[in-house]
């Protein structure tokens, strides 16, 4: 199955998922993301980069992808972005969890949910609620609908053969432009 003439993905991008950049936009950059994942935490950079240069021309998409035999914390990474998500602090979370990389321990994750400024009651409760089935339960429908998919996947919702991404404006970094 190609995936190039179809750019429907497999399983649609809704309400559930993690999102940046408009609903309108003709690309999408959808990341099967491992919070441990080094992979992951490089690609992480590029994807701001490309949001910052192309803000209405591109949205992102992270959904969990918990490689568990390699990575032991990334489940539970994933869990406290979910709990973040529910106080409105995914992004932040997510974040912070790459710039951290890969220091999961229970109180290292409760310092960065602190200095994200959520409600630890909430946190904790949350915690001990367990968001774990629905960040496994994300990873399996990424599993079964996605094959082959390793890192990213970008696609054309909207194909117009030809068009170019060009950049809003160019990005700068100590005062020169980036090129």
């Amino acid at each position: 199955m190609q995936h190039a003439h179809n750019p429907e993905l497999a399983v649609a991008v809704s309400a559930s998922d993690h999102v940046q950049g408009p609903a309108h936009a003709p690309v999408t950059v959808l990341e099967y993301g491992d919070f441990e994942c080094p992979s992951c935490k490089l690609a992480a950079p590029a994807v701001t980069m490309l949001l910052e240069r192309y803000p209405e021309r591109v949205r992102f998409v992270f959904r969990h992808f918990p490689i568990e035999t390699a990575h032991p914390h990334a489940l539970v990474a994933a869990e406290v972005s979910e709990i973040a998500a529910a106080q409105g602090r995914f992004w932040p979370m997510h974040a912070a969890l790459f710039e951290h990389q890969p220091h999961f321990a229970p109180k290292q994750l409760y310092r960065y949910a602190e200095e994200l400024g959520l409600d630890m009651a909430r946190y904790q409760a949350e915690l001990e609620r367990s968001h774990l089935p629905a960040a496994r339960a994300r990873a399996r429908a990424g599993r079964a609908c996605e094959r082959g998919t390793r890192i990213a996947r970008v696609l054309r919702e909207r194909p117009r053969p030809g068009r170019v991404l060009r950049p809003a404006a160019p990005a700068r970094r100590g005062g020169s432009a980036a090129r």
